[in-house]
């Protein structure tokens, strides 16, 4: 009898052992990190300079992949479809996690169903910036000015339904103002044509806008955040004007993957994305873009992108905005 017993626990070792996870060496392949906007902009530095110290990390490539258009959809679609072994992964951001939802009509992906959450990454400040020959030295000018010229003064945007255009919009509507929306194809234009007079004023990204702002050639009027900038100290947030209480929005990117990715490979994910966040490095780097690094559990970052999505459809039934 006992040697029938030791063979059985012998052949359930075995069996235990055989079903062992095939990801167990996870990760033994190149990783891709799929960025939703084009090469050069706040997310893909960001995204990079992420994949540098993950490459390091996980001992593996890390692989940079941008699938630029329709404010992320086209990314989060790609990563959503892919096999969930750990291997492709996607940058979300306010637009892809909490905007996109409320503003379009049809979404070719699920935003919670979708995707498995790994970590937060970090939180980027919108600056309200202007053009340095128009003079307005606040918020409250700039209002004025708006005031006496209905319809007159235009603000640019990354495009429609980006998170500049409801900045904005959040704006106009929150000071009662007739401002005009003018798209462009990206922030780096957008906040060209607020240096060349073709627009008045912008919501730029903090790491896009910081150069111009400091070679004087945009005038950096409020931060959107609670709490100032320590890149631009001396700029106020938003709320420390009249005409803006309560008034509040911040970019974010955070690390997902396709949903159905094994825990244990989440887990091997978020461990080394938190390891090289709290790294001097990796902070520095995004610290010079602008960036507040910030990492999260997986069970955190759902969390967050709950209430992103519920916040946003709100102000985006609010603002009544809609697109195809």
């Amino acid at each position: 009898m006992k040697t029938g017993k030791l063979m059985l626990c012998a052949i359930a070792s075995a069996f235990v052992m055989g079903a062992a996870p095939a990801h167990a060496a996870y990760p033994d392949q190149p990783l891709r990190i799929v960025v939703g906007y084009a090469a050069g902009g706040t997310t893909d530095i960001l995204a990079r300079a992420l994949g540098e110290q993950l490459a390091e990390e996980l001992g593996t490539s890390v692989v940079i992949e941008n699938k630029p258009g329709a404010a992320g959809s086209i990314a989060a679609a790609y990563v959503q479809n892919a096999k969930p072994d750990g291997y492709t992964v996607f940058i979300a951001t306010v637009s892809s996690h909490g905007m996109n939802p409320a503003l379009y009509n049809k979404l070719n992906y699920d935003p919670v169903k979708g995707f498995t959450p790994v970590s937060m990454l970090a939180s980027i400040p919108l600056v309200l910036v202007t053009d340095p020959k128009l003079k307005y030295k606040s918020v409250s000018d700039l209002v004025d000015a708006a005031k006496s010229k209905p319809g007159v003064l235009n603000y640019s945007s990354s495009g429609n339904g980006s998170p500049v255009h409801i900045a904005g919009a959040m704006f106009a509507d929150q000071a009662k103002l007739d401002i005009v929306h003018v798209p462009y194809r990206g922030g780096a234009v957008a906040n060209m044509a607020v240096m060349s007079g073709d627009a008045q004023l912008t919501f730029a990204t903090l790491p896009a806008a910081l150069p111009q702002v400091k070679a004087g050639k945009l005038d950096a009027l409020a931060v959107t955040t609670k709490q100032r900038s320590t890149e631009l100290p001396e700029v106020p947030t938003m709320t420390e004007d009249k005409n803006f209480p309560g008034y509040e929005i911040n970019t974010w990117n955070a690390l997902m993957a396709p949903a159905g990715t094994p825990d244990d490979v989440v887990q091997v994910l978020n461990k080394a994305v938190t390891k090289v966040l709290n790294a001097g490095k990796l902070q520095q780097s995004f610290r010079n873009e602008g960036a507040l690094p910030q990492s999260s559990t997986p069970e955190e970052l759902k969390t967050f992108i709950d209430q992103q999505l519920e916040y946003w459809n709100g102000v985006v039934k609010k603002l009544d905005i809609h697109l195809s």
